[in-house]
């Protein structure tokens, strides 16, 4: 049995105390009450500490901690999307990660059951943000902005089943540019197609291709082939899963599960597996069917001039027109494109199989859902699918078995004697202040040769030694832990002589 601690004195006094009769007597019943339950509050105290060899210690299922080595693979990515979006003119912007539930009920079509909602905490239904889209159209709305060229990095969460492998989580990064504003047509949307280029091409990942299409020659194309308009919705999703199954076996879903007619289903077959360039788009003006669609050749018309734009871009030869491209969410309006690394067979059995690496499109209504008085804000961007990515590089790293580094130490600060810690101290200070990365081991007394393994296992390319005899001659030598040369530095000069030899690097 444990001894009782002061607090736990003092109860037992108090109980006492408090059953003794003004008789003098105690009341055996409330004292054996009272000893139960004190005895289960002590169990309740100790129960913790018996059920903890049952405890796992992991993280949610879909989430997961990255490792420093992990964090240098996304930082890099990171850098280079952000380098981009930057160079394109966009500014920064951030949102909360959770919003009112109201404000993403009703955006995400047949996704919106897989929105985290919260706990009522505070008088407030909210819901953790699905994507980085709605909240900049709340925010655009909510702060009346009709022109913005903003880009945004941050996570999202979906309540899904996660596939890892895939790079698919349940919490998860996303990278986003957005061009609000009313402009003249398709010059955002090809911006937006550059932009998506320069950084697939800047990350090599390797060829890439483009799908594009437009959501309304996608309804239209429905409407002729003569699928109900309260269906499209469900068709819609059907046709989104040609990039991961078979026309059969989608077809077999929109017939057997959906009630679609088979020929209905059959003449969309022979729209969603046509792809191709400018060619195609000319052939689909010429189909007696689709040209007979309003909102269709509205469709064509603006992709036709997107690729003049994309050929002045050079960028056509990575676009692909694809009648099959649904992209499943409800606020798209126009345009839309979704990226997909293209593989040799050599490739796909070693790399993984991610599916689309970015995607986006335009959404020219979801700004007017937001506003009381429906006032629209055209809208066109781009999503940078980041795990994905850091799935291929990463697993591209392990394959290289090649070393990544952790920290940006440039300088070590060394010692081969025993208590010079107060010099070293002042040394590596200088350093600090004059901005150069630098380090020194948390001991009084370290040995030299340590000193030096941990420069080469960290990678840090220069170390300054410090002893009895520089500090006599007022220099510090300086060494190359790659060459393993040293020379000796005077004191004032060490500063501008490290920085001129990292510049040269």
């Amino acid at each position: 049995m444990p001894s009782f601690g002061l607090r736990h004195r003092r109860a037992w006094a108090s109980l006492f105390s408090q059953l003794l009769r003004p008789s003098g007597f105690v009341c055996i019943r409330e004292v054996h009450f009272h000893s139960q339950v004190s005895e289960a509050m002590l169990t309740s105290q100790l129960k913790p500490h018996q059920e903890k060899s049952n405890f796992i210690i992991k993280t949610p299922k879909g989430t997961r901690d990255l490792s420093p080595q992990q964090m240098v693979i996304r930082e890099k990515i990171l850098d280079m999307v952000v380098g981009c979006f930057k160079r394109h003119g966009a500014k920064r912007l951030d949102t909360p990660a959770f919003e009112l539930k109201e404000m993403l009920t009703e955006k995400y079509g047949e996704d919106s059951g897989l929105i985290y909602d919260l706990k009522d905490q505070g008088g407030e239904l909210l819901s953790l943000r699905y994507d980085l889209t709605v909240p900049f159209a709340r925010y655009l709305a909510m702060n009346k902005v009709k022109r913005m060229k903003r880009y945004h990095v941050g996570k999202v969460w979906r309540r899904e089943s996660p596939t890892i492998v895939q790079g698919r989580y349940r919490e998860f990064c996303q990278c986003d540019f957005d061009i609000a504003g009313q402009f003249d047509p398709m010059i955002p949307d090809a911006e937006c197609l550059k932009i998506m280029c320069e950084i697939l091409s800047g990350l090599q990942l390797g060829d890439f291709l483009i799908k594009v299409n437009d959501r309304r020659i996608l309804d239209g194309m429905l409407a002729v082939c003569g699928v109900p308009e309260s269906k499209f919705h469900a068709i819609c999703s059907s046709i989104d899963k040609l990039d991961k199954i078979s026309w059969n076996d989608v077809r077999h879903e929109m017939v057997a599960k959906k009630g679609l007619a088979p020929e209905v289903a059959d003449r969309i077959g022979d729209y969603v597996q046509c792809h191709g360039g400018v060619s195609l788009i000319e052939e689909m003006f010429q189909d007696s069917r689709l040209s007979q669609n309003k909102q269709a050749l509205e469709g064509l018309g603006d992709l036709k001039l997107l690729f003049e734009y994309l050929t002045l871009f050079g960028i056509a030869e990575k676009i692909s027109f694809d009648l099959s491209l649904a992209r499943g969410l409800d606020y798209y309006t126009g345009v839309i494109y979704e990226a997909v690394l293209l593989q040799t067979p050599a490739q796909a059995e070693e790399s993984l199989n991610v599916g689309s690496v970015a995607a986006g499109g335009r959404y020219d209504g979801l700004v007017g859902m937001f506003d009381p008085k429906g006032h629209k804000v055209p809208c066109v961007g781009l999503s940078i699918g980041v795990e994905r990515i850091f799935a291929i590089l990463e697993q591209r790293i392990k394959t290289s078995g090649q070393k990544i580094r952790t920290t940006e130490t440039q300088v070590f600060v060394a010692t081969p004697q025993n208590n010079f810690l107060q010099e070293r101290l002042k040394l590596i200070s200088e350093l600090w202040d004059a901005g150069i990365k630098a380090e020194l081991l948390y001991k009084n007394n370290p040995k030299l040769l340590t000193q030096l393994h941990y420069c080469e296992h960290m990678g840090i390319p220069l170390v300054v030694i410090i002893g009895e005899q520089e500090l006599k001659e007022g220099v510090i030598k300086l060494r190359s832990v790659v060459s393993r040369e040293e020379v000796a530095i005077k004191r004032e000069n060490l500063v501008a002589e490290i920085q001129k030899r990292l510049s040269e690097s």
